[in-house]
């Protein structure tokens, strides 16, 4: 039997095919466009989504035996605002986790509403990304079409709706909300009404591996499917790539080296850190995961080569960067504000250390040093909290870096894992259906039996110590220079 997994992402939809043994024999790739209406704004129509992937399921199963696909699931990029009418039509364009414009709205639940309010009844406090305050600025700003909304359902959602007719979301992806009782994996009625959202235009409460529902007879036939090929609830993409790269259970790490940065960390119990400093969500494996995000990450390395010392021969400029934990410039990766710790948009990127003996590999190193210290300011808050950190899983584009990789290594004194894929997201959504069609008992068995590791870089005792010291001189920069950002903003 096939399994399909749907990666929802902001630029294209990638749907993969795979075995029960994790074997990947399809996949397809589909973009759409991203729109830009105002500053600050980033949009998408849901109906480019549908259109991608109906067409994207076509081409991904033309060369196979339809009748074969037993299920199907999702990865999904997190908190947009998906809003329908009493007809199912889309009310407006879909506000996207990268839209900036309610920074007024998230000020007001964090400030008025207060931070306490919000952890206590969502284990998490408001950022701009978050569906919540995109909801309050419709209401605020869009009344007309904010009295419309029979259904608010998030993007991977929409697509699950389309294939099955079931309303329906994940704990995962409803953890990113601020609408959801994080712990007690219910909606938060006090929020809702904050948000002036009736409890009924939420959809239902599923685990990520749960089948909701069937691919609708009409779009199974104009497929090739069987009439049960079953729909399951699928997982935020964060959730989902974990499941991909096998960080299920209890204390698994990952880190992603992406556009933006993340530390994942799956946890067997609920837990908030007193500052709200990471973010605590439900997990796809039915358990809880603790996650940092840094808005930069690779992304900080590409502006380096690409906009400042123009060149993309990447290799080539980390090529004589040897003398790691020595370095004597820093860098602090803020191009974009930053989330994890600090929760701070006007936080900016700066050199610091800079002398007349500094080199273009010395900014280079300190460039790769900067985000990889970043993160682990995550992993530390994770280590606060008792859970014992002593290896990780890496992916994302920067992973590729054998420097990179080292640097993370012995910063974060972590055994680094690289796994044999690089499918993330899609090969979650994959796996997540086959443990809803029976294939595994479990998402932890379905890991087990699926994820395989490529190689493992162990920390250099020596180079973990003078990294340490590194680290702390790193710590000092940030709270040095928050008065600053305060002014330039």
């Amino acid at each position: 039997m096939y399994y399909i997994g749907v990666d929802l992402g902001t630029s294209a939809v990638k749907l993969i095919m795979m075995e029960k043994d994790g074997t990947i024999v399809s996949s397809v790739s589909k973009e759409y466009p991203l729109y830009f209406p105002n500053p600050g704004w980033s949009e998408q129509k849901p109906e480019d989504w549908k259109a991608a992937v109906l067409e994207g399921l076509k081409e991904l199963v033309k060369d196979f035996d339809a009748t074969q696909v037993a299920g199907i699931s999702f990865g999904g990029q997190m908190h947009g605002l998906v809003v329908l009418d009493e007809n199912d039509n889309v009310i407006r364009p879909a506000i996207l986790w990268n839209d900036g414009r309610t920074q007024k709205e998230t000020d007001y639940l964090n400030n008025v509403i207060g931070k306490d309010v919000l952890s206590a009844e969502t284990a998490n406090i408001a950022f701009a990304g978050f569906t919540a305050p995109k909801i309050l600025w419709m209401k605020a700003n869009e009344p007309e079409n904010f009295a419309k909304i029979k259904k608010i359902m998030l993007p991977k959602d929409y697509i699950a709706y389309i294939l099955s007719g079931v309303f329906s979301t994940d704990y995962s992806d409803a953890s990113g909300m601020l609408l959801l009782d994080v712990k007690n994996k219910k909606w938060s009625k006090k929020m809702c009404d904050i948000c002036g959202v009736d409890e009924t235009m939420l959809p239902k409460l599923y685990e990520s591996y749960e089948v909701t529902g069937t691919v609708k007879p009409e779009i199974a036939k104009e497929i090739g499917f069987t009439d049960n090929v079953k729909v399951c609830a699928g997982a935020g993409d964060n959730a989902a790539a974990a499941v991909g790269t096998g960080v299920v259970g209890d204390g698994g790490c990952n880190i992603s080296l992406g556009t933006s940065g993340t530390v994942f960390i799956s946890s067997a119990k609920f837990g908030v850190d007193e500052n709200n400093a990471l973010h605590s969500f439900d997990h796809a494996d039915g358990n809880f995961h603790l996650m940092g995000c840094m808005l930069s990450a690779a992304s900080c390395n590409k502006w380096w080569m690409d906009e400042i010392i123009k060149t993309k021969d990447y290799a080539a400029e980390q090529a004589n960067i040897n003398k790691l934990g020595e370095n004597h410039v820093f860098f602090l990766p803020y191009l974009m504000g930053e989330r994890s710790p600090h929760n701070n948009p006007d936080a900016r990127g700066t050199f610091i250390g800079l002398t007349m003996d500094s080199t273009r590999e010395d900014m280079t190193q300190a460039v790769l040093e900067g985000v990889a210290f970043g993160l682990r300011d995550s992993i530390e808050v994770a280590r606060s909290l008792g859970i014992p950190l002593t290896k990780t899983r890496i992916c994302g584009g920067g992973a590729k870096s054998p420097l990179w990789r080292k640097m993370i290594t012995n910063i974060m004194n972590m055994e680094v894992e690289r796994i044999t894929s690089e499918e993330g997201p899609g090969l979650g959504g994959a796996m997540l259906a086959a443990v809803g069609c029976g294939e595994y008992a479990s998402v932890e068995e379905a890991a087990k039996a699926i994820v395989k590791v490529l190689d493992v870089e162990k920390p250099d005792p020596e180079l973990v110590e003078k990294y340490e010291k590194k680290y702390q001189q790193f710590k000092t920069i940030y709270p040095a220079c928050k008065p600053v950002f305060d002014i330039i903003k």
